[in-house]
């Protein structure tokens, strides 16, 4: 057994309790895949995440990234947690205001803004939903299909099954049948709120082919999103996303749209400081 230096943070909250959690094991360098599984699914959170010498030259750090269920090559709120607990260890970006990443998806960039970060969104790939597949997934969901604004298969790594929905208060009222999605996709929903709310849009993901029914705040699929609707024009530049609202969480993800790239940002706090054997 060795021991780690660890961290819990929450994610897309500046209040404890109230975002998307992520483990963090620093210095992971010794430890080898099996052991890495092992721990995220003992950890049993959305992600659990490990970090490591780059081993690109322009990288800050590397990190790997586990679901309970697997590896993936990239997502959201293990990015901007992976880097909050880094740079509360005493990590120090190469490039002043901004950290680069290095996962399994490549190189992503993190902006270092007042009070939050933001990820660069990574190259996205978007296709149409085969329509069989989309019929099972509406089934599944308990959505009518007049409430269906538009569709798109988003892979950014992770691949969601994107639904734009009429209004904010027909995501909240989603009962999906889980264990039907499972054998089909992750998805992921959002709609606008009225004008003049806190928030422009409410999202909701879910996610049980990887284990989580439905993941609290979801960096990678709200990435996706944004460079869809916003490259639609289903959308504006800028918005303010909440997330988490069913399962009692104040997520809060914001969108800027500049020329180059699609940025996802939040604030992150720690909740659990100390060392983990493994």
């Amino acid at each position: 057994m060795t021991r780690f230096a660890f961290s819990q943070v929450d994610v897309f909250t500046d209040e404890p309790l109230l975002g998307n959690p992520l483990a963090v094991v620093h210095g992971a360098d010794r430890l080898d895949d099996a052991r890495m599984q092992a721990f995220a699914r003992w950890t049993n959170l959305s992600e659990t995440t490990f970090l490591l010498a780059p081993t690109e030259p322009d990288a800050d750090y590397r990190v790997r990234i586990f679901t309970p269920g697997g590896e993936l090559p990239f997502a959201g709120h293990p990015t901007l947690g992976s880097c909050h607990a880094w740079l509360e260890r005493g990590g120090a970006p190469r490039a002043g205001r901004e950290v680069v990443q290095q996962c399994n998806a490549g190189l992503v960039r993190i902006r270092l803004e007042p009070g939050r970060a933001a990820f660069a969104a990574p190259p996205l790939r978007q296709t149409a939903v085969d329509a069989g597949a989309l019929d099972r997934i509406v089934a599944a969901l308990g959505v009518p299909r007049s409430a269906i604004r538009a569709t798109r298969s988003l892979d950014n790594g992770p691949v969601w099954i994107g639904l734009l929905l009429d209004r904010a208060e027909t995501v909240l009222a989603l009962e999906p049948d889980h264990a039907a999605l499972r054998t089909l996709a992750k998805v992921g929903v959002i709609a606008p709120h009225a004008t003049g709310a806190a928030c422009d849009f409410e999202v909701r993901a879910f996610a049980a082919p990887i284990g989580v029914a439905e993941d609290p705040v979801t960096g990678s699929l709200n990435a996706s999103l944004a460079q869809w609707l916003i490259g639609a024009g289903l959308a504006p530049g800028r918005y303010l996303v909440a997330q988490g609202t069913r399962l009692g969480r104040r997520g809060r993800v914001h969108i800027a749209s500049d020329t180059a790239d699609v940025w996802v940002g939040g604030q992150s706090i720690t909740c659990i400081r100390g060392e983990v054997e493994l």
